[in-house]
């Protein structure tokens, strides 16, 4: 069951990297917010990087849940961890969800 939980390679696809290049179980941070995106910054290219960021925070919950098992991590920091990939998780769902109801709502659209 726990290598069932490190298979993210929707993540890994999005980000175009695998998971043998993660760090190691760290504690958990929330993903910084930005004020405004960079000059010049693509769409595409600040998408990628936030799919880059939910991935790492999800890798690193279950990274502490693992060392939480094994006795390495303390619960505190499981729970943080755990807590910084829900939040992750229920961001980027809702932004799917939005991507989804636009795009539902352009091919409704009459040419």
């Amino acid at each position: 069951m726990i290598e069932a939980l490190t298979s993210l390679s929707a993540f890994d696809k999005v980000a175009g990297t695998s998971f043998a290049e993660t760090a190691p179980v760290q504690r958990a941070a929330a993903l910084p917010v930005q004020a405004a995106a960079p000059a010049g910054a693509e769409f595409g290219d600040i998408m990628a990087q936030f799919a880059t960021q939910a991935r790492d925070a999800l890798r690193m919950g279950e990274k502490t849940s693992i060392a939480g098992i094994k006795g390495t991590a303390s619960a505190q920091q499981v729970v943080e961890a755990v807590m910084s990939a829900e939040q992750s998780l229920q961001t980027v769902v809702a932004i799917r969800d939005k991507v989804v109801a636009a795009y539902l709502e352009l091919s409704r659209m009459p040419i």
